[in-house]
């Protein structure tokens, strides 16, 4: 397994750099892989949600296991735990500080990449969408009735500088994250997620089975979180629709061509 780590090392050296994210990202899963198999440990990761990059020297304290800090790499490691979900906070200046779970299923993590989330102006909302490697490129969608429609395929930013799409990702993982700075509680909003990979086929359950996560900062806290619901068909996840200034959850999978 560490032969074959450092030679995925060597070739992500030699790719062209529209490539080399995915292989970064696919040694970090093989790295987690072998520290499970070969020093009984689990990881946890942390990225930053605008830019994609790992966040170091954060505060992990996690219910009943320690506290960890994070290194240049943003995991945690520790001793493997017996199967269940795990409740843990997350901290460090200049992000907002939050709690989390993640599950143990079969001695391993289900999903152990999280986003967490600078800090953002009071009033604003912070939409961050998280998955696993596959589908490859999972589109977050953001509408303003009669306004907008945020997105990597339709417009990266709002006519008026109120909302705009602070991070796209095409090659697995994620973040792709979507900010509101000034939320018009006039107005309706519509959020939902793309599977462009599959976007040719409504018939898919790929889009069920990405272990997708997608949270809601507003105010500077965690107010929402939702997961992708699973053994359903087809290539777009609406998520939750705002009106009146509340979140109201849809939560569905259905299929477009």
């Amino acid at each position: 397994m560490k032969n074959f780590t450092f030679f995925c090392m060597i070739l992500g050296c030699l790719l062209p750099l529209n490539l080399l994210a995915q292989y970064t990202k696919m040694i970090d899963v093989l790295e987690d892989t072998e520290s499970e198999m070969n020093d009984g440990k689990l990881t946890l990761r942390f990225f930053d949600a605008q830019t994609g990059q790992p966040v170091k020297d954060a505060k992990i304290t996690l219910a009943e296991i320690g506290e960890f800090s994070s290194d240049a790499f943003g995991k945690v490691r520790f001793a493997k735990v017996k199967d269940g979900k795990y409740a843990f906070t997350f901290s460090k200046n200049e992000y907002i500080s939050a709690s989390y779970q993640f599950e143990v299923i079969a001695e391993t993590i289900f999903y152990n990449r999280f986003s967490v989330c600078p800090r953002t102006e009071l009033g604003a909302i912070r939409i961050v969408l998280d998955w696993d490697k596959s589908p490859a490129d999972l589109d977050l969608h953001l509408i303003k009735s009669g306004s907008y429609h945020i997105s990597f395929h339709d417009m990266l930013k709002s006519a008026d500088g109120t909302a705009q799409l602070d991070r796209d990702d095409m090659d697995g993982f994620g973040p792709e994250t979507i900010t509101i700075n000034k939320t018009d509680n006039t107005a309706s909003y519509s959020c939902f997620v793309h599977d462009y990979s599959d976007s040719s086929n409504p018939k898919t359950s790929n889009l069920s089975r990405s272990k997708a996560v997608l949270r809601i900062y507003n105010n500077n806290e965690l107010k929402d979180t939702f997961y992708i619901p699973r053994d359903k068909t087809g290539n777009v996840w609406t998520v939750f629709e705002i009106k009146h200034g509340e979140v109201i959850d849809v939560n569905k999978v259905s299929g477009e061509n």
